[in-house]
């Protein structure tokens, strides 16, 4: 047993935890047995988790770390950069679906773990939606909080296909944010537009004010 532990040792604690809560139930399942199973001191889980509902949600404590941070690097697109962040997250469960599936049969049966993954999903939604406003300064609160809760639902929607048994690769993803990126007029391959559905030049009527200007500042060189 140890004080300390590594990456691969956090990654050991969550497989014998989602091991164990398959096997015996996540009720029945106390910090002891998992610490046990994982070869790793009591201190040492709660230094790291702090509790078993940390242990099912630590890959999204991580995602959300490293969503922030590649949200924070220089971005061409902000709406593209929000959509390939989903792709990122997406591809982290998608390497081992085995894993994600039993934790999410885990997730479905317990009523606290549930409103916990409500409240999981929001905290991406409420990042995409900061880093739009901050990104695209003038954009309307209600296009980005719009825009984020869009590229969150299509998100949740594909991985639940994913975690209940299909195999959907990548690709589903993207075709489907396209569509959303479509909706909102940002999509970068552009848009056919229709006679009644411009402002200006070839902009949609649909596209935000933030991003019309952020477009023609890019074009001009401003």
């Amino acid at each position: 047993m140890t004080d300390s532990a590594a990456p691969s040792s956090r990654t050991a604690v969550v497989s014998a935890a989602i091991d164990l809560f398959v096997e015996h139930g996540y009720d029945q399942t106390s910090v002891e047995q998992i610490a046990q199973a994982a070869g790793v001191s009591r201190s040492t889980f709660f230094r790291q988790f702090g509790g078993k509902e940390d242990v099912v949600f630590a890959d999204h404590e991580v995602l959300l770390t490293e969503t922030r941070a590649y949200l924070a690097q220089p971005h061409d697109d902000p709406w593209a950069a929000v959509c390939e962040a989903s792709v990122r997250v997406f591809r982290h469960f998608a390497a081992d679906p085995e894993v994600a599936r039993r934790r999410y049969a885990i997730v479905r049966q317990i009523p606290g773990l549930r409103d916990r993954e409500i409240v999981t999903v929001f905290r991406y939604e409420r990042l995409f939606d900061e880093y739009l406003r901050e990104a695209l300064p003038g954009l309307d609160p209600l296009d980005a909080v719009g825009f984020a809760a869009s590229v969150t639902a299509v998100h949740n929607h594909v991985l639940r296909r994913l975690m209940r048994g299909a195999r959907v690769p990548a690709s589903t993803l993207r075709r489907a944010l396209d569509d959303v990126l479509r909706r909102y007029g940002v999509h970068p391959d552009g848009d056919e537009a229709a006679g009644d559905d411009l402002i200006v030049a070839a902009f949609p009527r649909r596209m935000p004010a933030a991003e019309v200007t952020r477009r023609l500042r890019g074009a001009l060189g401003d």
